[in-house]
């Protein structure tokens, strides 16, 4: 089976795209500021999924899901700052923030059941 064939990199690829999307709204003064950080850490999370299914052992695939939970979790809150600073309409974010909050259950779920 290929990381392209899981549930979590698919969601992960979906959200970059997503994130993408919401951020061509964003004012150009903000290309270089939060919209390259945002696509950066929403690139990050199907990234760091891929990169670790490669790996050899289990403690290598749970540090990888922790550094994409970590991308994950920046992601959150670079989109929580961008809403507070109105730099779109509420109801652009609303998606894709309730699209990170279920990230996250999922990639916490994983790590737990992979730890056990």
């Amino acid at each position: 089976m290929s990381y392209r064939e899981q549930f979590i990199w698919k969601r992960g690829i979906q959200l970059s795209v997503n994130c993408y999307k919401l951020t061509e709204h964003f004012p150009k003064s903000e290309l270089y500021g939060l919209t390259s950080q945002i696509r950066r850490s929403a690139v990050s999370v199907p990234s760091n999924i891929a990169e670790e299914y490669g790996r050899k052992t289990k403690g290598e695939y749970v540090q990888f899901l922790h550094i994409a939970l970590g991308s994950l979790r920046e992601l959150d809150t670079q989109l929580i700052i961008a809403k507070e600073v109105g730099l779109t309409e509420a109801k652009l974010f609303s998606p894709v923030m309730n699209e990170v909050e279920e990230m996250q259950k999922i990639m916490v779920s994983t790590l737990n059941k992979l730890k056990t």
